[in-house]
């Protein structure tokens, strides 16, 4: 063989060897990963407890360890006079509005100046140029109080002395419907508490603050809604909003944490007052103290169903645990009321809802807040009128689903797609899990796992049901804004748009909506800024929705750019070019170029925006259009419960979900399985403790988030791809609503396992255990 056919041969072997790369995801409806996934499994990904500054100095903040007590007087001057300490700041310093707040209420201070109304209240903060010096500091500050009775029964806050002085009602909702004189001929009634939820976000809480030339001042956060944030820093700085600048910093997730500004305000008036930047890194302790939770829930509930099962009149009490202050507490509430009957068709509703002051730990939004409290109320209700007639409880639900068309106790018509039957006969249909085997090997799916469960013989399965509702976006008149600019060039694609990644997956959205619209493989989302447009908060689906329309809008408009030269040439009109996988064709085939040449070293851009129809608060009768779109979930949990010693294992939950449209299956999936189990360790294991208005262990050693050994196994058994026509794409919101459901599942099953009512989430082990056990 000649050295020219060896080398023929040896090459076209390693051709043949060489595998052939698997072509790129693209595009919408494709699961294209993260473009930062590599950071951040790699460790590189940059948060803000990575961040330095040359000069740099520490932050600690000084916090109440009373839940209520009258200031005296504060003393920094030990703490002022330390080696090391730079400034020390409390409410004197605040040289603009002292209070701040989300939604319509700012009502928290920087600083508690004369009294303190929940443990942890901010009282001073300390810039040194070591951590443990500012902490030394800190606590180096002298306090004196004068020690008041706290308020932590929200029921007492109606009768008790105002602890605001806005008094301690932060909102009441009477909603009518209907006729109060209805009734049905089986009634059945209940008293429902839901506990304290935590974010408890894995990530660091921190910040970085930098003094600007100009007199102003640049944070550096995880902030989800920087332009809210830079606008009450600057209240409280006494500045213009253009004098502050938030620059995003890597979110490491964010259910509600991200939101609370009690910790951010203090650094900008440190590096205001040294002229230094100045950085704070939160103990989990100080994370646990600082940020806002889940609404501590009380609910009273009263169905009136006829003798078929269906639901004549449903009449119940709402009463949120807003903490000290008002943050997100109203619009709250008009979740919780507004969704009190739940996914079904009830003719008649009478709904009393409050959110009140008390001295215990600020309470603000969470995924799926107000919807998530009543969902287990209105389907432990579902169970009971089952239980009474004798129904299957699935059969039940079904006679009583909304579908679209169908009107809500608000007044308002459901005009989005509201598939609820075909969900939970989907799950309702899904083969149930096999039961575990007897055996040693087996142990660990036993209730408690190995060593901790008690007699095999003492297991019981139960099945059970949870269907939940959420709305998307802003309600009750919100204006729903976000604007985008899109640019192209050498083949490169650019989005602007301060919509910030927490992890809902937006930039990967974003990137997929360039590369349909324009052709363009190359796509990269700019970092997030106050020097860009306002985009909103990060929660309720919003950015999927507005963002993701106001980037699709805009780069629309950069393709009719891109396609007008090529119509005028051939005399048709730009719609009737397209394009896909980065060539551009004509209808009837003349035409056919690549992308790349058509853009021939052009740059085009634009910029635009997508606000959705606007909305009504609800009104005095808790009557209004007041949500712009809703989502729906079905879920069917499968559990085994030790009926001796009330141990439970969640064996299975499975899921059937009205999304729209899919736009990343991957990331889809992703976002429902961590709401399933968000909502897991709401039924079972999460519950921050405040005796007394005290927060009880703040660490994760006291505070018990689920595992993956607690994960049961989630099967997604249907998508319901049915598009909503005012939303862009038709996709709807996907990670809120399986929170909402997932825990009035695993109680409707534990139910079903014990034959005990389970009245309370998180359920305890004492209400797991079977009656004449």
């Amino acid at each position: 063989m000649s050295n020219d056919a060896a080398t023929a041969e040896a090459e076209g072997t390693a051709e043949a060897a060489t595998p052939v790369p698997e072509p790129i995801p693209h595009g919408l409806g494709a699961s294209l990963p993260p473009a930062d996934a590599r950071a951040k499994t790699e460790g590189t990904f940059p948060y803000a407890a990575d961040l330095w500054a040359e000069g740099l100095l520490w932050a600690a903040v000084l916090r109440s360890p009373h839940p209520h007590a009258r200031i005296v007087s504060i003393d920094t001057t030990h703490a002022r006079e330390m080696p090391g300490v730079r400034a020390v700041v409390t409410h004197e310093d605040v040289p603009g509005t002292p209070l701040h707040g989300r939604g319509a209420h700012a009502d928290r201070p920087v600083f508690a100046s004369d009294v303190v109304r929940h443990h942890g209240e901010p009282l001073a903060a300390v810039a040194a140029d070591h951590p443990d010096t500012a902490r030394m500091a800190a606590a180096a500050v002298i306090v004196e109080y004068e020690v008041l009775d706290p308020v932590t029964d929200p029921e007492r806050a109606f009768e008790a002395e105002p602890l605001h002085p806005d008094g301690n009602l932060i909102r009441h909702i009477p909603l009518r419907h209907g006729d109060p004189e209805a009734a049905g001929e089986v009634v059945v009634e209940g008293l429902y508490r839901i506990g304290r939820q935590d974010p408890a976000p894995i990530g660091a809480e921190a910040g970085l603050a930098v003094p600007r030339p100009d007199g102003g001042v640049e944070l550096y956060l995880a902030s989800t809604d920087p332009h809210g944030d830079r606008d009450i820093a600057a209240a409280c700085y006494g500045l213009s909003p253009e004098q502050v600048k938030i620059v995003v910093t890597g979110v490491p997730g964010a259910t509600a944490d991200r939101e609370d500004q009690g910790f951010q305000l203090p650094l900008g008036l440190l590096a205001l007052k040294t002229g230094c930047p100045v950085k704070l890194t939160a103990t989990r302790e100080e994370s646990f103290l600082g940020h806002t939770h889940r609404h501590p829930t009380l609910l009273r509930y009263r169905h009136h169903a006829d003798a078929e099962g269906r639901i004549v009149k449903v009449e119940a009490q709402i009463l949120l645990d807003a903490g000290a202050y008002a943050d997100t507490s109203s619009d709250a509430l008009a979740a919780a009321v507004a969704f009190a009957c739940g996914p079904y068709v009830v003719p008649n509703a009478f709904i009393e809802g409050w959110a009140v002051r008390t001295n215990n730990p600020p309470s603000g939004h969470v995924r799926g807040e107000g919807a998530m409290q009543v969902c287990a109320a209105y389907e432990a209700q579902m169970d009971k009128v089952a239980k009474k007639l004798g129904l299957d409880p699935a059969e039940v639900r079904l006679r009583n689903v909304l579908a679209t068309g169908d009107v809500l106790p608000t007044g308002q018509t459901v005009t989005c797609p509201a598939p609820v039957a075909e969900l939970l006969q989907a799950v309702r249909d899904f083969p149930l899990p096999a039961l575990p085997k007897d055996t040693p090997e087996d142990e660990w799916l036993l209730p408690g796992g190995p060593e901790g469960a008690g007699e095999p013989g003492a297991v019981r399965r139960g099945v059970g049901y949870g269907i939940g509702m959420v709305h998307m976006l802003g309600a009750e008149g919100a204006d729903e804004v976000s604007t985008a600019t899109v640019k192209v060039q050498d083949g490169v694609a650019t989005v602007l748009c301060a919509a910030v990644e927490t992890g809902q997956g937006f930039t990967t959205l974003a990137r997929q909506i360039v590369q349909e619209t324009l052709g363009v493989d190359e796509v990269h989302v700019a970092p997030v800024d106050t020097d860009q447009p306002p985009a909103g908060a990060g929660c309720r689906g919003r950015h999927t929705w507005v963002s993701g329309g106001a980037v699709e809008r805009a780069a629309k408009m950069v393709r009719t750019q891109l396609l007008q030269p090529l119509a005028h040439q051939f005399g048709m009109s730009t719609e009737l070019l397209q394009i896909a996988d980065g060539k551009i064709t004509s209808y009837d085939g003349v035409l056919s170029t690549t992308v790349a040449e058509a853009l021939d070293g052009k740059e085009l851009w634009a910029t635009a925006q997508c606000r959705p129809h606007p909305t009504e608060p609800l009104d005095e009768a808790g009557q209004g259009d007041a949500f712009v779109g809703m989502a729906f979930c079905a879920i069917r949990a499968v559990v085994d419960v030790d009926i001796e010693i009330g141990s439970v294992r969640v064996v299975e939950l499975a899921v059937a979900q009205d999304v729209g449209r899919v736009l990343n299956p991957a990331q889809l999936t992703a976002r429902i399985e961590a709401g399933v189990t968000q909502g897991v360790g709401i039924a079972l294991t999460e519950n921050l403790r405040t005796p007394r208005g005290l927060i009880r262990h703040p660490d994760l050693t006291g505070y018990a988030l689920p595992t993956a050994l607690d994960t049961p196994d989630i099967r997604i058994v249907k998508l319901v791809e049915e598009r909503d026509v005012v939303a862009p794409f038709g996709a709807k919101a996907v990670s809120a609503v399986p929170v909402v459901a997932s825990p009035a599942a695993v109680a409707s099953a534990v139910r079903a396992a014990t034959g005990r009512p389970v009245n309370r989430l998180p359920i305890r082990p004492q209400a797991a255990v079977a009656t004449g056990t």
